[in-house]
């Protein structure tokens, strides 16, 4: 048998995993519905991982009190692009329950989420969603675009998921939990409305939004908005070369504004389309950085759903000529150089 040190990673990791499984499988048993798992039974709290902080921000919204959240993935973490390590799984295989975005958002960690599903309760927000109400990019028929959570509407609705699958692991709080999904569904109609009026004032012309992957599909569709990214939805791919020059073209013959960057994604490919609209004459300005596949740093407002949300909206108003407040809906909004 080969050495430990020199076992490909891929096996290694699938080693720990097992490890792990095993673990599980020989203690006691800790999921039944009404208890949860580890202390959950004595404290009536459920340890949960959520993968992203959008996750993470509906599971708070509909368990309040009743859920200890853990998310995995930072603010920055592009969770197309993360691989699992030894202590994401140490961290998933001690939760009560883990719950995830889907559609393939967190691609390489898919095989992690399936064989830890085998002993605890793994949901996807968006598994009830159905075909109509997703997008899937032409050619890609298959893989319907994960970047749900930019139609407000469409992903508040995901809280019913959160409040079904709480409350069957603790179902004297059954009702305390619908209630709370009723409440911040209604919460979110709020920063849903303030998104509809204020991209409605950017000129008709300049409703072109261009980023570094194409993750803004539901934001254009919800709200007016012609999407374009230099990337798929997929940040799991290289820009190509045709690609950039078909948006150099319409920046120069649309006389775009600005484009813009992403917290976590390369700046590289928003660069080269400003380099090729210079070298024919015409200047494009970055528009401002937004949120896509990560929320802003935790302890921030930028780091709540709303707050990411209200975010991306008034810096995309602002920068395409419309008119939105600069500190946005609810004056919270951090400006440069604070």
């Amino acid at each position: 048998m080969p050495h430990p040190r020199s076992l490909p990673t891929a096996v290694l990791c699938s080693v720990v995993l097992g490890v792990f499984l095993l673990a599980a499988g020989c203690r006691p048993s800790s999921t039944s519905p009404a208890t949860g798992g580890n202390d959950s039974s004595k404290t009536g709290i459920l340890n949960v991982v959520c993968t992203t902080a959008m996750v993470g921000d509906v599971v708070r919204g509909v368990g309040g009190e009743h859920v200890d959240v853990t998310v995995m993935l930072g603010p920055g973490v592009d969770p197309h692009l993360h691989k699992t390590s030894r202590d994401d799984t140490a961290l998933l295989m001690n939760a009560d329950v883990v719950f995830y975005s889907g559609l393939m958002l967190e691609g390489k960690m898919t095989d992690t989420l399936t064989q830890v599903g085998k002993n605890i309760p793994v949901h996807a927000l968006t598994e009830r969603l159905t075909p109509d109400q997703l997008l899937s990019p032409d050619g890609q028929h298959a893989h319907p675009d994960p970047h749900v959570w930019f139609d407000v509407t469409l992903w508040s609705s995901t809280a019913e998921v959160v409040a079904d699958v709480l409350a069957e692991r603790l179902p004297e709080h059954a009702e305390e939990f619908h209630a709370s999904a009723a409440s911040y569904q209604e919460s979110l109609q709020r920063v849903a409305d303030y998104a509809v009026e204020k991209l409605a004032t950017i000129p008709e012309d300049q409703r072109i939004l261009i980023t570094s992957h194409d993750a803004f599909g539901y934001l254009g569709r919800a709200y007016g908005i012609d999407v374009m990214g230099v990337q798929g939805i997929s940040t799991d791919s290289e820009a190509g070369l045709r690609r950039v020059n078909e948006l150099v073209d319409l920046l120069v013959d649309k006389k775009v504004p600005a484009v813009f960057i992403e917290s976590s994604v390369s700046e590289k490919s928003i660069e080269a389309l400003i380099e090729g609209a210079a070298s024919r004459g015409v200047n494009v300005a970055i528009g401002g950085m937004l949120f896509s596949d990560a929320a802003g740093p935790g302890d921030s407002y930028e780091g709540t759903y709303e707050g990411m949300v209200d975010h991306n909206v008034t810096v995309i108003t602002r920068a395409l000529g419309g008119e939105a407040p600069e500190r946005g809906l609810n004056g919270k909004l951090s400006l440069k150089g604070e």
